[in-house]
Order: structure tokens, then sequence, then C-alpha cells
């Protein structure tokens, strides 16, 4: 068990995964928190993370920092997504060794699993087929990140985790017009169709892609829980083990959003990977269950766009 009063640094505080996981701490009494923004801290950058742990020593690190972004940034960016994400990743993981970290939170990504992986997705199917292309860099930036965990947990004996995600959602999105994940993209579409008073909105693709989303203090929750309860080399699945189509998706936001227009598809544009559900069996049996259902997450972040609109302008 993390003390309540141990330094814990989370990496990518003001981003949305790492602003959950610090809400999380600070609700159940964690009261000595780092962090340091990208201009105070460049984790690229390898000397001045390790001055960095040199001189705060957390004994506890969650690894929220990442280079992110839908479809297109990443089909734009493949080396920036390749490179930036190995470096901080690798410069974190490692100075966190040096300086004795008692504990590691990694946090990867549904993406890392094979494009056809047998659904739904076991923590086992990792590395057993081909990527998909279109976040194929992301996906192998993150894992060399959870397999350098796993190798410094056989060789030095640390205490390393790593937890894969499933699409996530939420307070402190990225609601960018093109670089943004589907569902903040789709909640910026609907809530700017409705204020034009437009009478149809376009989404890329066919709309038969299954996907799974998670609300993200749920996600914090959840590894807050691990970092507790939970040691060992294989990767935990974090999600709800349920799925609907991009096509229910948008329904769903149209309905929450308040657009009432018709919604057509651009078939031109890539769907990207058929189906990915996480298997979450495995987090079920540690003993933690998610607890926002995805109509109520959807109305609690479509509150946070309307409340935060800089955040939209990204």
């Amino acid at each position: 068990m993390m003390e309540k009063n141990a330094k814990i640094y989370v990496a990518g505080h003001k981003g949305m995964v790492g602003s959950a996981i610090c809400r999380v701490l600070e609700k159940n009494g964690y009261t000595n928190l780092v962090t340091r923004s990208h201009k105070e801290l460049n984790l690229c950058r390898q000397e001045e993370v390790e001055q960095f742990f040199a001189q705060e020593k957390p004994a506890y690190v969650f690894l929220a920092a990442a280079k992110v972004g839908g479809i297109m940034a990443n089909s734009e960016a493949l080396a920036d997504f390749m490179y930036d994400n190995m470096m901080l990743e690798m410069n974190v993981i490692h100075a966190a060794w040096q300086n004795d970290c008692k504990k590691l939170l990694f946090l990867g990504s549904s993406c890392i699993y094979p494009r056809m992986a047998p659904q739904p997705m076991k923590e086992s199917c990792l590395l057993t087929g081909e990527l998909e292309q279109t976040n194929e860099a992301y996906a192998l930036a993150k894992i060399s990140g959870l397999k350098y965990c796993e190798y410094l947990n056989r060789q030095y004996g640390t205490d390393y985790i790593s937890v894969m995600p499933t699409n996530l959602y939420g307070p402190n999105d990225n609601y960018h017009p093109t670089h943004s994940h589907v569902l903040p993209a789709l909640i910026r579409r609907f809530h700017e169709a409705k204020e034009a008073g437009a009478s149809e909105v376009v989404c890329w693709g066919t709309g038969k892609p299954l996907r799974e989303f998670m609300y993200v203090d749920d996600l914090a929750d959840a590894c807050v829980y691990l970092m507790n309860t939970y040691s060992g080399n294989e990767t935990v699945n974090l999600g709800t083990g349920k799925e609907l189509t991009i096509r229910e998706l948008t329904q769903l936001v149209a309905k929450v959003v308040g657009f009432t227009g018709e919604i057509k598809w651009d078939t031109s544009k890539p769907d990207g990977t058929p189906r990915k559900l996480l298997d979450v069996s495995k987090l079920e049996s540690l003993g933690y269950h998610y607890t926002t259902e995805l109509e109520t997450g959807l109305r609690l972040a479509y509150e946070d766009f309307l409340n935060n609109p800089i955040r939209a302008e990204r």
C-alpha cells in the first residue's frame, strides 16, 4: 500500500488521464503529489529527467504522460509519435529505477494488441499478430515501455506494473477538430452543428467498427487500486467489457448534445480496427469493477466541454 504521505510523481498531470489520477489520489487522502508541466520538465530530455528524479526522489510514479491523438494525427506524424513516446517513457522508467523508486505504473493502450486479435482481447494475446497500421508507431512505443518494465522486474527485482486502458473520455479531454480521438471529436462536431442549426453531420467511415469506452475517473480509480494491490509482469486490461458500434455511439452523442439533424457517413475515410474489446476478467478477479455507464459519463464530458471552452480550441 502506498503511504498517504509518500512522495508520488504523476507524469502528465495536465492531460486527461494524469489529471484524473491526481483527482483520485487527492480524494483518497494522498497529500504529497509531485507534478511538472512540459515547460518545467521536458520528459524527452534524458538529462532533465535524471536531474528531476535525483532531486525529488519520488517513492511512486504514475507514468501517464504521452503524445496521443486520433487516426489522422497518428498517420500524419508517425515518426513523432514513435520518438516522443519512446524517449519520454524510457527516460522516466530508467530514472525511476536509478533512484530506487518503490513502484511505478505504466499506462499503455489497447492499440498494442494485434489488429485481428481474438475478441475480447486477453492480456496474453500481446505480440501474437500484426498491429493496426494507422497507429502502429504509437503501439510499438507503448509495447516497448511495458516490456522495459517487465525486463527491469526480471533483471533487477523492481515492482513496476503496466495497465492497458481501453478508449477513454471525460474531463480535460482534447477536443481538437482533427487531432482528437473519436468521442471528443463527436462531442465537438455535434455541438457545433447544433449551435449552427445545421441539418446534418458527416462522420468518418462506415460506423460499423465496435468500440469500448471507459470514463477517465474510473480508469484513474483502477490505477490507484492496482498500485496498492497488484504486482506482476503481465499487464492488466482496464475497461468496461462493454462495446457498441461507432454508429450507435454517434447517435448517443447526438442525444446527449441535443442535435436532432441527420447523421451521414463518409465511407472514403478509414474505419480503423474493426473491433477492439478488452477482456477485463483479470481486472475483475483482482477486485475492481467500473462504476460510470456510458451515457452518464457522456453527460459529464459534455458538461466539461461547455464549461471549459478553451479546451475546444486546442
